[in-house]
């Protein structure tokens, strides 16, 4: 279910999805709640273009570590791409 920040304290959430349009943030919120898991939504901004560069702002989606797996598997199965951290 969303939570706000608090409720995860001093935790180090795990940033799991990026919502770049509104109808698709909401599916996905849908999705989380009806399987009972706690997340955080906030709006930030993300770049995309290659050639062209613009700074959208997106919805970001963030879960507790010892989610990260089973939230990830969840999405995968509802047809979400799990956002994965570039290689650095």
């Amino acid at each position: 279910m969303r939570q706000e920040p608090d409720h995860f304290g001093d935790q180090e959430l795990v940033l799991v999805y990026i919502a770049e349009r509104l109808k698709e943030a909401l599916a996905l919120e849908e999705l989380l709640t009806k399987s009972e898991v706690d997340y955080l939504v906030e709006p930030d901004q993300y770049v995309t273009g290659t050639i062209f560069r613009r700074e959208l702002t997106g919805a970001f989606f963030y879960v507790a570590p010892e989610q990260d797996a089973s939230v990830r598997q969840l999405m995968a199965g509802g047809g979400y791409k799990p956002w994965v951290p570039e290689a650095e």
